[in-house]
């Protein structure tokens, strides 16, 4: 029996169409994928079912089915659309970090969705919320209902979003993205947690994604969308076996291949690390918290050596520090014990501090974040050598940014007007090579990369890949990759460092760590990423 029928949905905007007559049907109980790359359609046709698209033109029909029979959610005046907007058909949003509100307790939100769809009262509503918060797996359920997003994990954030869209028991979950930004581990919890919740209360899932193992995983059917349109559908078995259409071949071929470029054992260290410990303030709890403060280790005697062009890799669940380690390495985080860049320590002057930063760059998760939005590529790209080349003239600025940009594949014949355009001009996987374009302008020797690629779908992530390995290749670059992504390890790392509670478990090369691996915690993380 069909929950949801799309038929010859028409999206646009001022004119411009960026969907085109889409047709899929949605069944009682099931699970069902949307996959596409940036910018297919996926996401603004999965909004459209809510009418949470500003400013489109929509034509078509979306026929729900309520008690009363089918109903057009194109055509149903807009107080019946809310009414059936979290009480029959609810959402979970890419990043619950934007989607939550920052000034209202877990609890608060959770309880202000029961009051106003059940009519519950303010006490009822606020235990309600707390029984969510348990159900969907959320530790001191009561305590979590009181703390706000801020303080919570990724994976404790996305379970709070999860619960909020659950609360009115949906006939539809439309889950766009929920774990794009989670670590393996907690990605499979995710999954697990939303098939657990589906086949207890049997309502549909409609599952936004780029991520094909997830679907494969995870859905029953799959869509596959390119440029607007439904290219390929079908059971996920079939489809992933025997793809049909060249668009869903070229998805599946989309996987990290590994090509690393041989480093000299003898190299001279880059980056080195004895003992490093980096430890916060936090309050006592009760009455001696007055007077003095706790102590947080989040990093703890941690050994590392990164070798002059190598790619160490450093893997581990959100919380375990690597994040933290990267930081200190940085100078960016007061640190205890030792760490050397091409053997010079960090505070031991300005000039040697300098030094150490323009060998020492940075490429963070989220380009679209890190790119200042009111600044001009040629503002950006430029900054750091107004920094650490200030005796250099405009023209020859100008000059090193235009081919700074170029040499990540970016120039004025694909983008006319380049160098005074904005980020947000550009795709997620253009961003992020204009971050890259960056980090490489002032002629770094090492490369801190941040998830580089965790933010992008397939085969933006593809392409980035293949840019950071010939970059290596051409300039003997050095990486320090943090990432949750073991698939990206294999694929450009020589040394793997596997972290858990901010202490480094195992290491060595990635042919001997990931084969044989020593410890439980390794075991885990290789078996949820395969």
């Amino acid at each position: 029996m069909s929950l949801l029928s799309v038929r010859g949905l028409n999206i646009a905007f001022g004119g411009n169409a960026v969907v085109h007559g889409v047709d899929f049907e949605v069944a009682v109980g099931e699970k069902l994928a949307l996959v596409g790359e940036s910018g297919s359609g996926k996401t603004v046709t999965a909004l459209s079912i809510l009418g949470l698209v500003e400013g489109a033109q929509l034509s078509g029909q979306l026929l729900f089915e309520t008690p009363d029979g089918p109903v057009d959610l194109l055509r149903v005046p807009p107080r019946q659309l809310r009414a059936i907007r979290g009480q029959d058909i609810a959402m979970v949003f890419q990043e619950p970090m934007t989607a939550l509100n920052p000034l209202f307790s877990m609890g608060e939100q959770i309880a202000e969705v029961l009051q106003l769809k059940r009519g519950l009262s303010a006490r009822d509503a606020m235990q309600k919320a707390i029984d969510l918060l348990a159900d969907t797996g959320i530790a001191e359920p009561e305590r979590r209902a009181k703390a706000f997003a801020h303080q919570l994990s990724g994976g404790q954030r996305q379970r709070a979003m999860i619960a909020m869209a659950l609360a009115c028991s949906p006939k539809l979950l439309i889950a766009d993205e929920p774990t794009t930004a989670l670590d393996v581990t907690v990605r499979q919890q995710i999954l697990d947690l939303l098939d657990g919740l589906q086949k207890k209360t049997g309502m549909a899932v409609l599952l936004i994604t780029h991520d094909l193992h997830m679907v494969r995983r995870f859905a029953d059917r799959v869509l596959v969308m390119e440029r607007g349109q439904i290219v390929e559908q079908g059971r996920v078995d079939s489809i992933f076996a025997h793809p049909a259409h060249s668009y869903t071949r070229s998805l599946l071929a989309s996987r990290p291949v590994r090509d690393v470029v041989d480093f000299s054992p003898d190299a001279s260290d880059a980056i080195g690390t004895r003992g490093l410990r980096v430890a916060y303030p936090v309050p006592k709890p009760g009455f001696s918290g007055w007077f003095s403060k706790g102590e947080f280790v989040a990093v703890q005697d941690a050994d590392l050596r990164l070798q002059v062009g190598q790619t160490l890799g450093l893997v581990g669940e959100s919380g375990s520090g690597k994040s933290t380690l990267a930081l200190a390495v940085l100078g960016l985080l007061k640190f205890s014990n030792e760490v050397s860049v091409f053997g010079r320590e960090w505070g031991q002057g300005r000039a040697v501090d300098l030094q150490n930063r323009k060998q020492l760059q940075v490429v963070f998760q989220d380009p679209f974040s890190s790119l200042s939005p009111r600044m001009t590529l040629e503002e950006i790209v430029g900054e750091g050598l107004s920094v650490h080349a200030p005796e250099l003239a405009q023209l020859a600025v100008r000059e090193r940014v235009l081919a700074a940009l170029q040499e990540v594949g970016l120039d004025e014949t694909q983008f006319p007007g380049l160098l005074q355009r904005y980020p947000h001009q550009f795709s997620g996987g253009q961003r992020q090579r204009i971050a890259i374009a960056r980090a490489l302008i002032v002629q770094p020797r090492v490369l801190v990369l941040d998830e580089p690629t965790s933010a992008l779908d397939v085969t933006m992530a593809q392409q980035i890949l293949q840019l950071l390995q010939r970059l290596q290749a051409e300039h003997g670059l050095a990486y320090l990759l943090i990432t949750h992504d073991v698939a990206l390890v294999r694929a450009m790392a020589h040394h793997v460092a596997v972290m858990k509670d901010g202490q480094i478990v195992e290491q060595g090369t990635v042919q001997a760590v990931f084969e044989s691996p020593t410890q439980d915690y390794t075991r885990s993380l290789l078996a949820s990423s395969d």
